[in-house]
């Protein structure tokens, strides 16, 4: 499925991954992209830095201006690509819940 016509990967930074959960701080230049993937547990994003998140979906891109501090919750399987959309660096950690009743 192709996402972003962009040639700037965000930098992931894998702090844990063990039985129960997956954390990663991804950084991302203006206009760098995760390229696309899917996601095969549910997550929890939580913003580092003030930013716009642009997320093409395969059909859509959708813009979402979002806060340090903002988050948001999304189920397994969701499939996309996501680009920053400011026009400086950005940050957030995800955080996928791979057997949420082990925490």
């Amino acid at each position: 499925m192709p996402g972003f016509a962009c040639t700037i990967p965000a930098v992931p930074t894998v702090s844990r991954d063990d039985a129960a959960v997956r954390i990663t701080r991804w950084d991302f230049a203006p206009g760098a992209v995760t390229g696309w993937h899917e996601h095969g547990w549910p997550y929890v994003v939580v913003m580092l830095a003030d930013g716009i998140l642009r997320v093409h979906d395969g059909e859509a891109v959708s813009e979402t201006a979002l806060k340090a501090g903002d988050t948001y919750t999304r189920p397994a399987g969701i499939r996309h690509d996501v680009m920053n959309g400011a026009d400086h660096p950005i940050a957030f950690v995800e955080i996928e819940l791979k057997r949420p009743g082990a925490l």
